[in-house]
């Protein structure tokens, strides 16, 4: 995968395991006819879109006690 890169969602993600829960679920919300945040994704799998999401600040983790 070359877009968003794993360096950059990495940034933006406190560890990977939130990056992947938050982008799987995300995916089969997608799957499941969710309608797209992003206007004109690169990525045409739903997992690829998710991440597009994450990265341009569309979707996010928000925890327990209120964190983001």
């Amino acid at each position: 995968m070359l877009y968003p890169s794993i360096d950059e969602l990495t940034k933006k993600a406190d560890s990977k395991y939130i990056l992947v829960t938050v982008a799987s679920k995300r995916a089969r919300q997608l799957r499941e006819n969710s309608e797209l945040q992003v206007v004109r994704p690169k990525s045409k799998k739903f997992v690829g879109q998710a991440l597009e999401e994450f990265i341009s600040d569309e979707l996010f983790h928000e925890f327990p006690d209120g964190r983001k």
